[in-house]
Formats: structure tokens, sequence, C-alpha cells
């Protein structure tokens, strides 16, 4: 079974942001939590997101995605994409692929919200999108203090 996905040359250009959800399944969060969490990333972090989508796909979507594009057959929380693969640039554009009802399985395991862990995956992904790796535990664990500091400036927003 073949999905459709967004094309990043659909992008409106009205907004920096959009949101898809394909999957159909309720979205447990305000989408102006991350637009709060995006502008204090531009501004800790000194760069500009010029156009994010964020896709909540289901199981089948995200395995689909991480089969075609990076060669792995299993369910995944997000996948990010970059549109270019310059660091220097600071003005990010890119897409985020969220399995929603992973991120739903997560909230139970790690006994947080449902909001709290969507929109912790979301800011995991743009802080990805800047170039923050979690390929050894000193990155990952980086990256988690990244999460729980945005987390921690949007929610006293």
């Amino acid at each position: 079974m073949k999905m459709n996905f967004p094309d990043p040359s659909e992008f409106s250009g009205d907004e920096k942001l959009e949101v898809f959800n394909p999957s159909e399944l309720p979205l447990p969060f305000d989408e102006a939590d991350i637009h709060s969490a995006m502008s204090e990333i531009e501004k800790n972090e000194e760069i500009s997101y010029q156009a994010v989508e964020i896709v909540f796909v289901d199981e089948p979507g995200i395995v689909e995605i991480n089969k075609e594009h990076l060669q792995r057959d299993y369910i995944t929380d997000i996948i990010t994409f970059r549109y270019d693969e310059d660091p220097s640039n600071q003005h990010i554009e890119g897409t985020l692929y969220c399995c929603a009802p992973r991120i739903s399985e997560q909230s139970k395991e790690f006994e947080a919200s449902e909001s709290t862990e969507f929109l912790r995956v979301m800011i995991h992904g743009l802080i990805h999108l800047i170039g923050y790796d979690d390929q050894t535990e000193a990155d990952k664990n980086r990256m988690t203090e990244l999460e729980n500091l945005y987390l921690d400036k949007i929610s006293q927003a």
C-alpha cells in the first residue's frame, strides 16, 4: 500500500509551521505550544525556521517512510528530514514525520501526559532540524536536556 504524504513543494508559505494529520487520530496538544517552542528554539539557538511541516502518520506509515528513506524496517516515534544539507544555513526548512500511535504508547511507558510526550517528540524533531544528533549517549543526553529546557519554557509561557 503506497501512502501519499504532503509534498514540500505544496507548502502554502503563509505560515512557517503546517501540521498535517493523515493518521486521523486525535492530537492531544495545542498547536500554539509548538509555535512557542519554535520561537524559543529560534531565540536560543540563533536560527530561523522558514518552513516546517509536522505530519502525523500511523504505524504502517512510519514504517513505510523508514524503509523507503532510511532502509530500516521498524516503528519509531519520529523521522526528521531537513530539506538542505548545509549546516551553515541558519534558515531551516524540513519535515517531521511523527507516529501518533507510538507517541501515545510512549506517554504511558514514560508516565507522561500524552500532550507532554507529543510536545517532547516534536521538540526533539525541531532540535534535529538544527543539527543536533542523538547517535551517542552524550548526544542523547544533550538532546534530552534541550527537550526539557524547551518544555519548561513553553509551560511557563
